[in-house]
């Protein structure tokens, strides 16, 4: 079911009554410290893991995490692109990563993320100190046109050695809701047999090299972890629909990122109760995250990471991010209901479903990460729009905040008919240009002059 559309005279009188400066109290996040330790030892963890006799597992941000789980406990995984991301915020070490890719051939509009986490193998050098270590797995993903690649050309760069697993999931979009079509049985089974093959694989290697086996049991309960951790990120974003928000988009990056590399083990779904908590506690004082809040912000895409302080300036005049299609979209699974409103996907513990065999928990995970709304826009421009509307009317958003990436062709594909969209809809849209992990296509000086034309064209001043 598709929402109605908001009327253009009442988006206009809600902006009227918008502008009107409101003040609410703020503090900080108590679970802010916690998630930033959480954030260090999982770096920590994979650059330490040989010393202690552990594995090293690298892959996708989107790959079926859970596997891991089932090499050991102490099996850690790097995920590609959140450290392709911390990456670029280091910008001397970006540079010299872009530049390092760039010079073995890669070329400049290739995924941002790809080129600095490529120039870091190049370099030899991690991010966070020491040497970057040589994974003894690769589990990955094809979801985007770079990843399978991606991670075959570092394989041969480590000197060609490495067991490379790739799962294919291109088998199209995976509603869940009344009235929307399940994803058809041979297009799931298609990707379940894939992984049920991988970990048949993995097992043998497991006994040969390590001597160790493939523990179902773990990777079970990880694929509840999993479950449980990315639906209650979709619980909490959907808190932000509150006004004034209790936590801002640019605060939710260092919680987002837990689940984008860790959501297969039970610490993320343990910070992941406690924020929210956190947040109702907060909604029921009226705590805000940015007490000035006025105007409400959704954006589509990632950000450019080296330069998060760009969210300080839509503060000057009281505008919050309360979201993007990136943040509820990439990590969070979610559901609709009757009347097409987004509300966080039933775990299987919420529906009573166990999980006794490696081929009930295979099943379970596919179904589940399938239906991530973020990989609905490689298959339909209408579907990420439908989504990008019924959020922005959903979470009370005035105005959209759309992104072309140049350091990301999937994101940025469909920018254009999505502005025309939101505008039909009857949301102003402010967009920009950059690259989510390369800070050379960041023009500072242009972005800030547009937004300030931007939001003053919308009757707004700059707050004292």
């Amino acid at each position: 079911m598709t929402m109605p559309k908001p009327k253009k005279q009442e988006v206009a009188e809600y902006l009227k009554e918008a502008a009107i400066v409101k003040k609410y109290k703020g503090e900080p996040l108590q679970t802010w410290k916690w998630a930033k330790e959480m954030r260090v030892n999982y770096y920590q963890n994979y650059a330490q893991a040989h010393d202690k006799g552990g594995l090293c597992v690298t892959g996708s941000a989107w790959a079926f995490l859970p596997v891991v789980a089932g090499l050991g406990d102490d099996a850690y995984y790097l995920a590609g692109e959140p450290y392709g991301a911390s990456t670029a915020f280091d910008i001397p070490f970006s540079t010299r990563c872009m530049e390092a890719a760039e010079a073995k051939g890669w070329a400049v509009d290739l995924c941002g993320y790809v080129r600095n986490y490529v120039g870091s193998v190049i370099l030899g050098e991690y991010t966070f100190g020491g040497a970057m270590p040589k994974p003894d797995v690769i589990y990955q993903n094809h979801v985007c046109c770079s990843h399978a690649k991606w991670k075959q050309i570092i394989n041969e760069y480590e000197g060609g050695d490495i067991p490379f697993f790739c799962i294919d999931c291109s088998v199209g979009p995976h509603e869940v809701g009344p009235g929307k079509e399940p994803l058809k049985e041979h297009r799931l089974k298609y990707v379940v047999d894939q992984v049920l093959d991988s970990l048949e694989e993995l097992d043998k290697l497991a006994q040969k090299k390590w001597g160790r086996r493939f523990d179902d049991e773990k990777f079970i309960d990880a694929v509840n972890n999993d479950c449980n951790a990315t639906s209650l990120w979709a619980e909490i974003c959907c808190l932000n629909q509150a006004i004034p928000a209790p936590i801002d988009a640019k605060s939710m990056y260092p919680y987002f990122n837990l689940a984008a590399v860790n959501r297969h083990r039970k610490e993320v779904t343990d910070i992941y109760k406690a924020l929210r908590d956190e947040l109702k506690d907060r909604i029921a004082r009226g705590v805000a995250a940015i007490p000035s809040e006025r105007f409400r912000i959704f954006e589509d895409a990632a950000p450019p990471w080296y330069f998060l302080d760009v969210y300080r300036q839509w503060e000057e005049y009281g505008c919050a991010c309360v979201g993007s299609h990136y943040i509820f979209g990439l990590v969070g699974i979610w559901e609709e209901d009757e009347q097409g409103n987004r509300l966080p996907r039933k775990t299987p513990e919420q529906l009573g479903i166990t999980m006794r065999t490696r081929e009930d928990a295979v099943r379970v995970m596919v179904d589940w990460l399938l239906s991530k709304p973020y990989w609905k826009q490689e298959y339909s421009i209408a579907m990420k729009n439908d989504i990008l509307i019924k959020y922005l009317k959903q979470w009370k958003a005035d105005f959209a905040v759309l992104h072309y990436n140049r350091g990301c062709e999937m994101m940025s594909q469909s920018v254009p008919e999505s502005r025309l969209a939101l505008l039909d809809a009857g949301y102003p849209v402010f967009t920009y240009e950059s690259d989510m992990a390369d800070w050379r296509s960041f023009d500072e000086a242009r972005i800030r002059a547009r937004i300030d034309t931007f939001v003053e064209g919308l009757g707004l001043k700059k707050l004292t």
